[in-house]
């Protein structure tokens, strides 16, 4: 199976893939937690995100709201997810246009760049959450790794990557993430991401030129 195959809800309270599917109501009450947690923090970032806060915001009880996350860690990791299947939804719709794999997928991220640049506090907020997440967070963390390696793979027209090319994704993904957090603490330009990630996507070429 590829790598970006499961982009699946995970069940309340756990990310394993094995979970069975949440029912339509759950469904509905985690998309309002979600949008609650996006909405805090683009207001004012980690801080903003309180757990009472976004219970009361997303009209569920607090107990609730820890079955479906047990931390605000886990909670704004899950946010992130969800911002950029949000963010691969509309790159389907609009797909990029360069030549080459290389540049369709640069374009892609600087895409998926901006719209996080346009919400400062919810990316610094998502990103935070990221950098402090253990081993009891993984299960989010992968769902964010898959649904960005998704993104990518549509942008190479990749349905049935090789074990290279998927080497060269996650070099991509973690200088694209590297990227961000240098933008976000005031360390790089945007010129400068602008360059970082044209290129480390120039590796898609490489692995391209392996398999001629």
């Amino acid at each position: 199976m590829p790598a970006h195959a499961s982009t699946s809800r995970p069940h309340a309270g756990t990310s394993r893939s094995d979970a069975p599917p949440l029912t339509e109501r759950q469904e509905e009450r985690r998309r309002r937690i979600l949008r609650a947690s996006a909405h805090l923090a683009s207001r004012g970032g980690f801080d903003a995100v309180q757990m009472r806060e976004v219970a009361e915001s997303s009209q569920v009880a607090l107990g609730t709201l820890y079955r479906y996350f047990p931390s605000k860690v886990h909670l704004l990791v899950a946010t992130m997810q969800d911002q950029l299947e949000r963010l691969h939804g509309t790159l389907r719709k609009r797909p990029p246009a360069g030549d080459s794999a290389a540049e369709r997928v640069a374009e892609t991220l600087m895409r998926a760049f901006f719209a996080l640049q346009r919400e400062p506090d919810l990316a610094d907020a998502m990103v935070r959450a990221l950098t402090f997440a253990d081993r009891g967070v993984s299960p989010e963390v992968d769902q964010v790794s898959r649904q960005t390696t998704a993104i990518i793979l549509d942008a190479m027209g990749q349905d049935d990557p090789t074990p290279e090319q998927l080497s060269a994704v996650r070099v991509i993904e973690h200088t694209w993430l590297s990227a961000l957090i240098t933008w976000l603490s005031g360390r790089a330009s945007i010129a400068q991401v602008q360059g970082d990630i044209e290129t480390v996507c120039r590796l898609i070429g490489l692995t391209e030129r392996g398999h001629e």
